[in-house]
């Protein structure tokens, strides 16, 4: 980055936030802070006005914006990328606003870049391999949650549990607080206080059924933060299987959040997992059928055991 691009971004950034120090501008663009002094006054020198002093922090006197700014062909394809996947992934309201996003941006291209751009479309695609009768219904309730986060209403909703609780039932109701919504390994997942767990749970919106927004008022804690919030890390069963080289990568590929080590042997892979409870990927490793053997724990061979003789009574 030039100093000019360099310059142009400190004022597109100066404009996005509020008070920004020069050791941060420095540390975002990895220049010296010194380096920054001499940015910031010679945009002074050219009219932005500028407000701030070092060690305080900088920010843009109230009412002042940057023209629009070109993009090249790959921000343009960014931009619409980003708003490709806001209209695929998010609820109604979002999709529209994403679709405007989109005719904004490519209006102001440049016919050059229009087209660059739409080159590079063309060679990539993205696939969303969500549940067709889950889609409408997932994008619905992410609409009611949003709403119900920025609102800070709790939620109700009855939920299906991968396997049955103590009480034999797979499905039960939950009354919640919700913190904040993410999206994980191609499922949307609520953030939430439940009051049953009273606890922070999580929650994956495709199981979810007859949500409603609550006239209850909730206060979220001060020192939450989503975006540095880390869930705990409660996976402490161990699953060991032997796998053949031809189901390796199949592996890596479907368990890799559950892989805690690997190792080659001379004709197989021996995979150590960590989970919460085995049956947890159990389907998994029913899909690599003669592939692979798991070696512990016994329950879980014996599991699998009772599956296959329960399959073979059907040929």
């Amino acid at each position: 980055m030039n100093k000019t691009e360099r310059q142009l971004a400190i004022t597109l950034e100066l404009q996005r936030r509020k008070v920004i120090r020069a050791e941060d501008l420095a540390s975002l663009f990895e220049t010296s802070v010194r380096t920054i002094y001499r940015d910031i006054q010679a945009l002074s020198e050219a009219g932005v006005p500028i407000m701030g002093a070092p060690g305080h922090g900088y920010s843009l006197m109230e009412g002042y914006f940057l023209p629009p700014v070109s993009f090249t062909a790959e921000e343009a394809v960014s931009l619409l990328m980003g708003a490709r996947f806001i209209e695929q992934r998010m609820d109604r309201a979002y999709g529209m606003q994403a679709q405007s996003a989109q005719r904004k941006i490519e209006a102001i291209l440049p016919e050059s870049v229009r087209k660059a751009s739409s080159r590079v479309q063309e060679t990539m695609r993205m696939l969303h391999p969500m549940e067709p009768d889950t889609t409408d219904r997932v994008k619905m309730y992410l609409n009611d949650i949003r709403n119900a986060i920025l609102k800070q209403h709790k939620i109700r909703f009855n939920y299906l549990k991968k396997i049955p609780g103590a009480d034999g039932k797979r499905s039960n109701q939950r009354v919640v607080s919700p913190y904040g919504l993410a999206f994980v390994r191609e499922n949307w997942v609520l953030i939430a206080r439940c009051e049953l767990r009273q606890d922070i749970r999580h929650f994956r919106l495709s199981r979810m059924t007859e949500l409603s927004v609550l006239e209850e008022e909730f206060l979220l804690p001060p020192d939450f933060d989503l975006n540095r919030y880390q869930p705990p890390d409660d996976r402490s069963e161990h699953v060991l299987i032997r796998a053949q080289f031809e189901a390796a990568d199949k592996i890596r590929e479907t368990l890799h959040f559950y892989i805690d080590h690997m190792e080659e042997k001379s004709n197989s892979v021996i995979f150590g997992f960590r989970v919460r409870y085995p049956e947890e990927i159990l389907h998994h490793l029913l899909g690599l059928g003669g592939e692979i053997e798991v070696m512990e724990p016994e329950s879980l061979r014996t599991r699998i055991r009772e599956i296959a003789t329960n399959m073979l009574k059907h040929y």
